[in-house]
């Protein structure tokens, strides 16, 4: 008898396990649809739970060739950091970031990135990335995105559109990253491409009018009516003047990097250069763990906004009006690390 009760206590244990078992593989079968429902395309397009983010990529490299490049914007970031710093020592005004000023930083919630993008700093090859990025397998190759889809703000989420603990989370836990340019080359293409274009004709009517109309002597009714013919040095007597930023901020395309992405209230992670674009682009993407497939794009634009060209464009500046605009830029040369140009004659 007690042989016979041992042997069902036996096969009642076994029963048990195989029931636990069979259902612990129904709930992982479960489990995997649950996760290929949410994320039809798989890690390598979407998600990279499970894996390092890329703040800890940044700050603990796990490769050597990447540990390299981490010294470098541990430099940039340090400059950025001691300008703030003496820039706040000189100054006793404190501003508290509003929803508002977050407008520019794009979310990339799959790889917990968010990038500022500054006007006239490769933002639409950029955009076109944020968007095969947050796109969940809706595109592939970035160039295959037109530039006026690139710039279609319901194609991307900004930092403003989430709630306050959303925005400190975003803040504290991705990692933040933005473009810069030589301030100054940066403004003349900013000129080049929005009052020399004939087809910007909504630059011309909304800026271009103004500007003529307050900068130019004798302006002609036409010049008044179409404002498609703003000389650079009206450009820069406009931005200089104390009334046009009484007036409303600067638009985009020339307002200060200082201004666009808050530094010294945002703390970035990596700041990328415009004279090492392709480079600190593939980085990034490295990062986020995704630089196996996608790489920043590249190609030749013949148009591009040189020094060269920009030491033109001054020449026919006063040195008052130089100083006078190197002043409202001032800090985006500091904070970037770029010497003031040997074309400037500074009062």
């Amino acid at each position: 008898m007690k042989p016979a009760l041992l042997e069902v206590m036996r096969m009642n244990r076994i029963c048990r396990m195989v029931l636990a078992t069979c259902l612990g593989s129904f709930i992982l079968v479960i489990f995997y649809f649950q996760i290929m429902r949410r994320n039809p395309f798989g890690v390598d397009i979407c998600c990279r739970k499970g894996s390092r983010s890329p703040l800890q990529e940044l700050y603990n490299p796990t490769q050597l060739d990447l540990s390299n490049t981490a010294v470098l914007h541990q430099m940039r970031r340090d400059q950025v950091t001691d300008t703030c710093r003496a820039s706040s020592a000189m100054s006793r005004k404190r501003r508290v970031l509003t929803p508002n000023d977050l407008k520019h930083l794009v979310v990339d919630e799959d790889h917990e990135l968010i990038y500022c993008y500054v006007p006239k700093v490769a933002c639409t090859n950029w955009k076109r990335l944020m968007m095969v990025l947050t796109g969940r397998g809706k595109y592939s190759d970035p160039m295959e995105i037109p530039a006026n889809e690139a710039h279609v703000s319901a194609n991307l989420k900004t930092l403003n559109q989430y709630s306050i603990p959303e925005i400190n989370h975003r803040l504290k836990s991705y990692m933040k990253f933005l473009f810069v340019r030589e301030p100054f080359e940066r403004l003349v293409s900013a000129y080049r491409n929005k009052f020399t274009q004939k087809y910007n004709t909504s630059f011309h009517k909304r800026y271009g009018t103004k500007i003529i109309k307050r900068q130019r002597k004798n302006a002609t009714q036409e010049a008044l009516r179409k404002g498609d013919d703003v000389k650079f040095e009206e450009f820069v007597a406009y931005l200089i003047d104390p009334h046009t930023q009484r007036e409303e901020p600067f638009n985009e395309h020339w307002q200060t990097v200082y201004s666009l992405c808050h530094p010294c209230h945002i703390h970035y992670d990596l700041v990328g250069k415009y004279e090492t674009l392709e480079e600190d682009s593939n980085y990034v993407l490295q990062l986020a763990g995704v630089g196996s497939y996608l790489k920043f794009p590249t190609y030749a634009k013949s148009t591009r906004t040189t020094d060269e060209m920009t030491t033109e464009f001054f020449q026919n500046i006063s040195s008052e009006h130089q100083t006078q605009l190197y002043e409202v830029y001032k800090l985006d040369f500091l904070m970037f690390n770029y010497s003031v140009p040997s074309y400037l004659k500074l009062e």
